[in-house]
């Protein structure tokens, strides 16, 4: 993790039938609601860098290619409270406009609402990595945000 940024600060989920994801500009979180008593030992969660699968209790929960490679000696699952599986990946491309726009290829997308926040999400938290020094918690971004914003560095200092 880098600059102080708070990925929790202005979290757009993409909500789902099993829970939510949203992103930052390296990471990929993925929050699945489980049956309550869930144990450890009824999860079967394989993470690679193309592509996903989670099981629970022998049904499937979600399984396929993710929307783009991540680094998968990096990711990690967790079982919280018996009852709230989180997945955290770690994207391969940390830019700005590396903005997902479904976590697995053609399935769970972001409307273009949520696709919108999102993008904006991670452009300024690109400008706060860029200024550390400035506080962006009333920040709101408008105008030319997609892919990234606007590209300030061959501006001089």
């Amino acid at each position: 993790m880098s600059v102080n940024f708070d990925e929790k600060s202005g979290v757009v989920p993409c909500k789902t039938d099993w829970g939510s994801w949203y992103q930052t500009m390296e990471e990929v979180f993925i929050e699945v609601h489980v049956p309550q008593g869930t144990t450890a030992k009824e999860v079967k969660c394989r993470l690679g860098s193309r592509d996903i699968e989670l099981q629970v209790k022998g049904q499937e929960i979600f399984k396929g290619k993710l929307f783009d490679i991540t680094v998968s000696d990096e990711a990690t699952w967790t079982l919280e409270d018996r009852c709230l599986i989180r997945i955290i990946l770690m994207k391969t491309n940390r830019e700005a406009g590396n903005c997902w726009s479904s976590l697995l290829e053609g399935e769970y997308c972001a409307n273009a609402w949520v696709q919108d926040q999102m993008q904006r999400k991670l452009t300024l938290e690109r400008f706060q990595r860029e200024n550390p020094g400035f506080d962006f918690s009333g920040a709101e971004i408008s105008g030319n945000f997609a892919g990234g914003g606007p590209d300030f560095s061959s501006l001089q200092k």
